[in-house]
């Protein structure tokens, strides 16, 4: 299947659904979470929302987007580090109800095309010059997805230049 940013959602989950369970990308960092999965997972936890976002979740910013993920247990002087929720045996406490990052990106053939649809689809913001100019950044040294390219985004090619030679500074 081609996966391009206007792919559903329903799409990506069913073709980021198989995960190995090897722990690896929870041994690295953790998958941000959309707004619906805070209510699930607090609610698999027994524990009220406030309490999830209290002890378990921090902020992360991509491409000019604040999300909440699972917080990251680091060793010292690192910026990676495993998902709070990842257990000694490597399986994920919250499997059953993990964040949609999680539940979309695998270590399976279209892993790295998943992860730039959820980055297309829930960091970077074609309202937000600051963020365009980050995507821009991003696409100097990374490959992106039918639907990712900057005039995919911003079609407005005065307004994209004006984005990205920081005319136009704040969102409109």
């Amino acid at each position: 299947m081609i996966i391009t940013k206007s792919t559903s959602i329903k799409e990506a989950l069913a073709i980021g659904k198989e995960c190995s369970k090897c722990g690896n990308c929870c041994s690295y960092s953790s998958g941000a979470l959309f707004d619906a999965d805070i209510p699930r997972i607090a609610e698999f936890l027994k524990i009220t929302e406030k309490a999830l976002k209290e002890e378990y979740l921090e902020e992360v910013e991509k491409f000019n987007t604040l999300r909440l993920r699972p917080k990251l247990i680091r060793q010292k002087d690192r910026p990676h580090g495993r998902c709070v929720f990842l257990e000694d045996n490597n399986h994920c406490r919250i499997h059953e109800v993990k964040p949609t990052e999680c539940r979309i990106g695998n270590c399976g053939q279209d892993g790295e095309k998943l992860s730039i649809w959820f980055r297309l689809n829930y960091y970077v913001n074609p309202y937000d010059p600051e963020s365009i100019r980050q995507w821009a950044m991003y696409l100097e040294t990374n490959q992106t997805i039918s639907g990712g390219n900057l005039t995919d985004l911003v079609p407005d090619k005065e307004r994209l230049s004006k984005m990205l030679n920081y005319s136009e500074l704040r969102k409109k």
